[in-house]
C-alpha cells in the first residue's frame, strides 16, 4: 500500500522557517517523481516544487530563493526547507508521487502535471 505522510507542519511567525517532511512507503522510492503542493485558503491547489527522478527540481517563482527541495532517498523522504516565510505562504501542504512513464518500453521521469499519489497534507501557518 502507498503512503505519503507529511510532518513538520505548524505555527511559525512570518520570517520564520519550517523544514516539511513526506515519508513515503510501499512503492520504489527513488524512481517516482515526486512534488509538494499547497493550498491556501479559498485558493486552488498549487505546484510548490517538483523533484524528477533524472535529478531535476523546479522550484514556483513565489517562493524562488526562500524554499529548498530534496530528498533522502535511503529514508525514503521528501524534504522541503522554507526559509523566510511569509503570510501568503499559509496553506495546506500536499506531498504526491507520480510513477514513471512507459514510453515505447522504456521508462522516463513523470513531470508534476499528473501525480499518482497524495499524501493527506499538513497545516502551515504563517502570523504577520
Amino acid at each position: 500500500e502507498v503512503q505519503l505522510v507529511e510532518s513538520g507542519g505548524g505555527l511559525v511567525e512570518d520570517g520564520g522557517s519550517l523544514r516539511l517532511s513526506c515519508a513515503a512507503s510501499g512503492f520504489t522510492f527513488d524512481v517516482y517523481t515526486m512534488g509538494w503542493f499547497r493550498q491556501a485558503p479559498g485558493k486552488e491547489r498549487e505546484l510548490v516544487s517538483c523533484f524528477s527522478s533524472d535529478g531535476s527540481t523546479y522550484i514556483t517563482d513565489s517562493v524562488k530563493g526562500r524554499f529548498t527541495v530534496s530528498s533522502d532517498n535511503a529514508k525514503s523522504t521528501l524534504l522541503l526547507q522554507m526559509n523566510n516565510l511569509k503570510s501568503e505562504d499559509t496553506a495546506v501542504y500536499y506531498c504526491a508521487a507520480a510513477r514513471p512513464l512507459l514510453i515505447g518500453g522504456s521508462y522516463y521521469s513523470a513531470r508534476c502535471d499528473v501525480m499518482d499519489y497524495w499524501g493527506t497534507g499538513i497545516l502551515v501557518t504563517v502570523s504577520s
